[in-house]
């Protein structure tokens, strides 16, 4: 079959780079984010609006709640003007009391007096508003949709602002403005300047009648930094900036929102609004939760909770009925998990180390946060496939049942597994990994079989009473040695045909302290076999010992 691709001519001219900003003295590549902008949440309108099955009365309210649990304290709530769902939605708000009184509901409206009266009438009640009015101002939408000049385009937004401040002096509440150039970064810096202020002397600001200036990259057309320049740019060319709050809007087109808007954050904005986990149109707005928790990583409150991130995917899925991508920054299925054999050992040991140090700066390899600050479990950190280590195998089984092996024992153990992995193709579950393990040293066919075991010791030498079977022969058998261990062997030995030495040992107790058993591992290497590992588990140590020598010696000959 053929699967080369088809030529594709794009003519000469078609695209062309986006142009730098004249911007000589940009300061804001020496700074850093030191404190949270303003939060204003677009879930319920620019997200809502992107859906395929647009938000219920149920759902819009179930996720209201939710951006209130996390902290949001500006929300806009809609576009009242737009339908009669979006107008029902803020009027359930007010009648059934559900803002609380340090939350500012927003809403956006076009510069239009029929639509204008609406978004008021639906506002009726609300005590602290934002209106939300916005005219585009880019270079294409001027000339292609409304074929107008830079003049009537700003006598649009100038009707619309004048129709505002009619319907305020009506309002019984406070009432903030914002405006938005609508595609910003398609717009010259000098005429979004120009129109940003007729609208702010048109409002009347001052220090008690501060302005939102939301600057959106509607459409995502240039490199983070570019966008960082336009936001000083205006930054130091805004009229009584002072009283202004420069608001970003960032859309993910070319996949860089999430640093097009910190980079705007180091330029001067004040405020960002955003949605959960990205919804919006096309491929999205900023993903607030990336924002905060990249914060929260710098050592910086967000002043957002994000500690129970189960519950934010679990109320905003369902909401959206948009499923959330495995690697999605912080909060995918995946996105804590480590399938390869260095990553799986050096966050073991970064976790060990974690544990053991006093100070809790957090220096865990490939985990840039804690998993439990954002309410994840450490239990799906290391899972096991083909590509797994030996180091991986170990931590499941210590983590999820208890068995602290040997160091010298992940090669072994870690074959094992991955053998079976590649065997089934896949990724094996923590259970199926604690199966293999007890199959291997604890279920395996035995031609030794261990029965019972006594033992006395004084302060030279230990004795031991040893019964066990042989190919089906029971055998009783004695030995001094200088540990219960060493008497078994001796005891053994007096009728075992392969000779052997122990290599090594360790033990440890296994869960709670009413109910704790003794594991043992011991090591054994015979002449002609390769060293290999056997494991016992007893109430009693002594007797959790002798069953290890049995799993080795059966593993190791038969």
């Amino acid at each position: 079959m053929n699967y080369d691709a088809p030529e594709v001519q794009i003519k000469q001219g078609k695209y062309k780079p986006y142009p730098k900003i004249d911007l000589p003295n940009r300061v804001w590549p020496t700074k850093i984010i030191t404190h949270a902008p303003k939060w204003c949440s677009v879930d319920l309108r620019d997200g809502n609006q992107a859906l395929i099955n647009p938000m219920n009365m149920e759902k819009k309210l179930e996720l209201f709640s939710l951006l209130l649990k996390l902290g949001f304290k500006e929300i806009e709530v809609g576009f009242p003007s737009a339908s009669k769902v979006e107008f029902d939605f803020l009027r359930r708000l007010v009648d059934d009391n559900l803002i609380p009184d340090d939350v500012t509901v927003q809403v956006l409206v076009q510069a239009k007096e029929n639509l204008i009266a609406k978004t008021f009438a639906s506002l009726k009640g609300v005590k602290k508003a934002t209106v939300h009015l916005y005219n585009s101002t880019s270079v294409a939408q001027r000339k292609i949709v409304f074929a107008k000049s830079e003049d009537e385009i700003i006598a649009l937004a100038l009707g619309g602002i004048e129709l505002v401040k009619q319907y305020e002096k009506k309002h019984d509440g406070q009432i903030f403005l914002e405006y938005s150039p609508e595609s910003f970064t398609g717009t010259e810096l000098e005429f979004s300047a120009r129109i940003c202020n007729a609208v702010t002397a048109c409002w009347g600001i001052s220090d008690t009648r501060k302005v939102i200036i939301n600057l959106p990259a509607t459409v995502e057309m240039s490199t983070p930094n570019i966008y960082a320049d336009q936001i000083e740019w205006m930054a130091r060319n805004l009229d009584n900036r002072e009283n202004v709050f420069i608001s970003t809007h960032t859309h993910n087109d070319r996949g860089t929102s999430i640093a097009a808007t910190e980079l705007a954050l180091l330029a001067g904005a004040d405020r960002v609004e955003g949605t959960l986990l990205s919804n919006g149109e096309r491929t999205g707005n900023v993903d607030i939760i990336t924002l905060a928790l990249n914060m929260t990583t710098q050592g910086v409150d967000s002043q957002l909770n994000f500690t129970n991130i189960d519950e934010v995917l679990d109320v905003v899925e369902r909401c959206t009925e948009m499923g959330t991508h495995a690697r999605h920054p912080y909060v995918g299925e995946l996105v804590y998990t480590a399938f390869s054999g260095s990553h799986q050992d050096a966050i073991n040991k970064g976790l060990a180390y974690q544990e053991a140090k006093d100070d809790a700066f957090w220096e865990v390899p490939y985990l840039p946060i804690d998993p439990a600050d954002v309410g994840r479990t450490y239990e799906s950190i290391i899972r096991i496939n083909s590509q797994s280590g030996k180091g991986g195998v170990a931590y499941i089984l210590e983590k999820n049942y208890g068995y602290q092996l040997p160091k010298a024992m992940h090669p072994e153990i870690g074959k094992i597994v991955q053998e079976l992995s590649d065997a089934k193709g896949r990724e094996l579950t923590s259970k199926e990994i604690a199966d293999i393990f007890k199959t291997t040293y604890f279920e395996a066919e035995r031609n030794i079989k261990f029965i019972d075991f006594t033992h006395a010791s004084n302060s030279q030498v230990s004795t031991c009473k040893l019964t066990y079977s042989f190919n089906g022969e029971t055998i009783l058998a004695e030995g001094e040695g200088n540990g219960p261990i060493d008497a078994c062997k001796k005891a053994l030995m007096k009728n075992c045909e392969n000779d052997f030495v122990l290599t090594s040992y360790s033990e440890h107790s296994c869960g709670d302290k009413s109910s704790a058993k003794a594991i043992a591992y011991i090591e054994i290497q015979a002449k002609g076999v390769a060293s290999c590992f056997g494991v016992g588990s007893d109430n009693d140590i002594a007797t959790a010992s002798i069953k290890a020598l049995f799993s080795a010696l059966n593993r190791a000959f038969n």
